[in-house]
C-alpha cells in the first residue's frame, strides 16, 4: 500500500463508502505503481551499482559490490554508500535482495545477495541504449600508438 493510500484506510469509512473507496485506492496504487516503474530514473551510481550486481551474478552481496566498484573505477566507496544505494535499486524493483546460509567457519554470518529483476534489466538495456544514441557521431581522436 502507497504512503497516501495508508492515510486513508477504508476501515474508517461507513458502509457503502469503504468498499466504494477500496476500490478507488486499488486503481490509485495500480496507477502508482505503473507510472512510478514507466518513469524510474537511475542515477549514476545507481547504474554502476547496477552494472557490478549484473558482472557479480550470485556473487553479488555487499561488500563484493563494492570490491567491484572499486577494481572498475578505482574509487573507494564507503560501505553505507554502497549498501543505500543497493536498498534503494531495491525499492525502485530493479534489484532484489535474500539472506543466504550463513558462511559455514564458527560464528558465520549470513549475506544479503542481490539479484537483477526484469526492471533492472531492462533499467540497463535503456540505459544503454541511452549512452549509444549519446555517442553516435562523435569520434575520439586517439594518438597513434607507436
Amino acid at each position: 500500500m502507497t504512503e497516501f493510500a495508508a492515510h486513508w484506510d477504508a476501515r474508517d469509512r461507513p458502509g457503502p463508502l469503504r468498499a466504494l473507496h477500496a476500490r478507488a485506492l486499488a486503481h490509485f496504487d495500480l496507477f502508482y505503481n505503473l507510472v512510478l516503474m514507466a518513469n524510474t530514473r537511475v542515477g549514476s551510481f545507481e547504474l554502476i551499482a547496477l552494472l557490478a550486481v549484473a558482472r557479480l551474478g550470485e556473487e553479488a552481496y555487499g561488500l563484493a559490490v563494492r570490491r567491484e566498484l572499486l577494481d572498475r573505477t578505482g574509487r573507494d566507496y564507503s560501505v553505507g554508500a554502497v549498501y543505500t544505494t543497493l536498498q534503494r535499486l531495491e525499492d525502485k524493483g530493479l534489484v532484489s535482495s535474500e539472506a543466504s546460509e550463513p558462511l559455514p567457519v564458527r560464528g558465520g554470518r549470513s549475506r544479503r545477495q542481490f539479484r537483477l529483476t526484469a526492471a533492472g534489466m531492462r533499467a540497463l538495456g535503456d540505459a544503454q541504449r541511452k549512452t549509444a544514441a549519446l555517442w553516435s557521431g562523435i569520434r575520439i581522436l586517439r594518438p597513434e600508438v607507436g
